[in-house]
């Protein structure tokens, strides 16, 4: 009879031919890679060229077979014909190209994920494997065909169980970095992750119900699935915040995709950062989408007839400038239809051209293209000449426009006619104010209507040169080879020049504030702005986006409250599909059951129904007489969390969750109490740590969205209501500060503030 230890033996040796084969193709990625570096810098710029692809290539082939170290193998699937697949974070075959390891995202993986005793196909048995580095210390079956003799093997050897996989994941401490759900994704998820690429994607769930999760689970599955197209175009992923990003920047390389652009709306815009804030009125006056008129407005005016037109002396002869001939020119270039700064080369062009030829008539004789030439060269540079055409056809950048429309109340006036006085009272700030989140997306609208200022012209002038010389020598190359059409074309001779890999593209693309994306990530999509909408349409035409959220969750003012109204507007109705994610499996029943009632009653749409754990115990309620017993309090409850909780290995987190103006305060009473009553050592560990991987945060409930810790304080919910710029973003805040644990919640406020807010 087979036993459990059997079992684990059993599955050790197939565990270690997965990790030999892995082992063997990171040694052949490593020669390869050290050949071409010992090749040096010798040979024909070609040749050089070629081995820095090949370099490149070796490099990120290397970091894929690196990042998929922990938990390789995760599953197996027995079939009717006694046949066994092993699924794992890639795929691997032998020399012989024998299967060793499927992919997770390879069709013949997906029963791992959906299949169930009622629709299981030709499985059988579906087996979780769990690691601890390489050594196998679990196994888990779910027997699918009842009447297979597999259910009481598996009875026997002790290994038949239900959904103990997931729920020690569950209960693990937190790290501070989002894990992946690899094995075990759950078939509602498993759907939304493998959904075809054509329609733009809503998933709508609750706190813990693994959006984030499906979310770049479905980015890995669709450059596994579409990778030729997507190697080229790239995947874009956003988040609400840098501290979200760095929690998540595991995940992907974990499942064996790198070169994924990570970004925050706040820096999408390469070379450009916006460090201030708005307020919440102001932010959702900047992200309404007729701003795009004010724009608009705003670059049009900069087109003019100037009230002063001078007469220039070229040579002795007085060459007048008449409103006509800017009209003209104006006229010439508006019918390019390019950007503005673009545009206003033809301006310029055509200016200049109609004032020599008024030179020209003036004279007795036909000029020789050396007088001409010279003519041109000084009204070029005549200062009133410059100044005056500055005036009918300003060159731009969009800062500079952005940062006059604000600063300057005519201005607010005369290009967004629909604010009141209060909207413009709220929107002004001084000259020169840093840039704020809200800024980004108007600039990248100015952007675009602006194009490039004259000097990156001149600069993306001498990159197209480059280019096209390189794709000249890339047809060249297969002409003389005599291949110059078929399979083999010149951008795929150049792609391979210039090393076009998914890294390379990331790179590329994140350097260049007109890439177009072949596929968007969005995540906390219910905060975003229509303006904010808008950038990131730009950024993917073809509108292949995920789009995950909560619309509970909602804090901002202008964000989304219901997906039909902002979806609909974006892709139409026809273009989009919704998927709703129904199970907690972050926050205990308690929890969650204490948020969602909470939430209902203050009209919020919850979307959760059932949370897949209980823990007694996981919500407590303190309440003080005084501000002061409540700081001692929570730095009493802080200390004990902390002790419960956060390990010397870096694992386990705890959030204190507090209005703004406790948060300054309740650091350093926390900080001074694990002083008084943690070893030196440990403190100082804690102390030092880095704000986006601290083990225990003081913070406000916008820093902790798209978070989760072992424990949670929520300090003074009245307050933190009370801060809030609505009553709905009111309840969204408290909700998603509710819903941040895994394992416990404390409510901790004074006796006024449990009148203030009961629950």
């Amino acid at each position: 009879m087979s036993t459990y230890s059997s079992q684990l033996h059993e599955e050790q040796q197939s565990i270690d031919r997965a990790y030999n084969r892995l082992d063997a193709l990171r040694a052949q990625a490593r020669s390869r890679l050290a050949d071409v570096r010992a090749a040096g810098s010798h040979g024909s710029p070609t040749q050089r060229t070629e081995r820095d692809s090949f370099a490149a290539m070796y490099e990120d082939r290397l970091t894929q077979l690196r990042a998929v170290e922990d938990r390789l193998v995760f599953g197996r699937l027995d079939d009717t014909q006694g046949e066994r697949r092993y699924i794992g974070r890639i795929g691997l075959s032998s020399d012989e190209h024998e299967p060793i390891l499927t992919d997770w995202r390879a069709e013949a993986a997906r029963p791992f994920y959906e299949a169930t005793p009622s629709n299981h196909g030709d499985i059988v048995m579906r087996r979780h494997i769990t690691l601890s580095f390489r050594e196998v210390v679990g196994v888990e079956d779910e027997v699918l065909d009842i009447h297979s003799d597999q259910v009481s093997e598996a009875s026997s050897a002790g290994t038949l169980t239900g959904e103990g996989a997931l729920l020690a994941s569950l209960s693990s401490r937190r790290t501070g970095k989002m894990t992946d759900i690899v094995a075990t994704i759950q078939a509602e998820q498993d759907r939304i992750i493998r959904a075809p690429m054509d329609h733009a994607i809503v998933v709508q769930g609750g706190p813990g119900t693994g959006k984030t999760a499906v979310a770049l689970h479905r980015a890995a599955y669709l450059l596994y699935t579409h990778r030729r197209m997507l190697e080229r175009s790239g995947v874009l992923v956003v988040g609400p915040s840098s501290t979200f990003l760095h929690y998540i920047d595991q995940v992907l390389p974990s499942l064996g995709e790198t070169g994924v652009v990570s970004r925050t709306i706040a820096d999408l815009i390469p070379g450009i950062e916006a460090t201030a804030i708005d307020s919440p009125r102001a932010a959702m006056l900047k992200g309404e989408r007729r701003m795009r008129h004010a724009i608009a407005n705003a670059v049009a005016a900069r087109v003019r007839i100037p009230e002063q037109l001078p007469t220039i002396r070229i040579n002795g002869f007085a060459v007048p400038m008449l409103r006509s001939d800017i009209e003209q020119a104006q006229l010439d270039a508006k019918r390019t239809r390019q950007p503005h700064n673009k545009a206003r080369e033809t301006f310029i062009r055509s200016m200049l051209s109609t004032l020599r030829v008024r030179y020209s008539e003036q004279l007795d004789y036909t000029p020789e293209q050396a007088e001409l030439n010279d003519v041109m060269m000084q009204l070029r540079m005549n200062d009133t000449v410059r100044k005056t055409l500055n005036l009918a056809w300003l060159p731009m950048t969009a800062t500079w426009l952005i940062d006059q429309l604000f600063s300057k109340a005519d201005q607010l006036r005369k290009y967004a006619s629909w604010l009141s006085e209060s909207d413009i009272s709220t929107l002004l700030r001084p000259k020169g104010s840093p840039l704020t989140q809200s800024d980004i997306p108007l600039i990248d609208e100015a952007m675009e209507l602006l194009g490039p200022d004259p000097k990156a012209m001149a600069r993306q002038a001498a990159l197209d040169a480059k280019r096209a010389e390189e794709e000249q020598f890339a047809k060249d190359t297969l002409a003389q080879a005599g291949i110059g059409s078929g399979i083999v074309t010149s951008q795929m001779l150049l792609d391979h020049i210039n090393g076009a890999d998914a890294e390379l593209t990331a790179q590329r693309a994140a350097a260049d504030r007109e890439w177009t994306y072949g596929h968007v990530v969005v995540d906390e999509a219910q905060e975003l702005t229509p303006m904010e909408w808008r950038m990131l349409i730009r950024r993917c035409p073809t509108r292949s986006f995920t789009i995950v959220g909560d619309v509970a969750q909602t804090t901002a003012l202008g964000g989304t409250r219901r997906w039909s109204k902002t979806m609909n507007a974006l892709f139409g109705e026809a273009s989009w599909d919704l998927h709703e994610l129904t199970i907690n499996y972050r926050n205990p029943q308690e929890v969650s059951e204490l948020a969602s009632d909470f939430a209902q009653s203050e009209g919020l749409y919850i979307s959760t129904v059932n949370a897949v754990r209980t823990i007694p115990d996981s919500v407590a309620r303190i309440t003080t007489n005084t501000n002061a017993e409540l700081m001692d309090e929570v730095s009493t409850q802080a200390l004990d969390l902390v002790q419960q909780f956060v390990a010397d290995d870096g694992t386990g987190r705890v959030a204190i969750i507090a209005p703004r103006n406790l948060i300054n305060p309740l650091r350093n009473s926390i900080r001074h109490s694990l002083h008084e009553h943690l070893d030196a050592d440990r403190f100082e560990r804690l102390d030092q740590q880095q704000t986006w991987d601290e083990q225990i945060s003081v913070c406000d409930t916008q820093t902790v969205k798209g978070l989760e810790y072992d424990a949670v304080i929520v300090v003074q919910p009245g307050a933190i209501q009370e801060e809030a710029p609505s009553r709905l973003v009111a309840a969204s805040d408290l909700y998603v500060a509710m819903t941040r644990p895994t394992q416990r919640l404390l409510i901790v406020r004074t006796q006024e503030g449990e009148n203030e807010l009961a629950f």
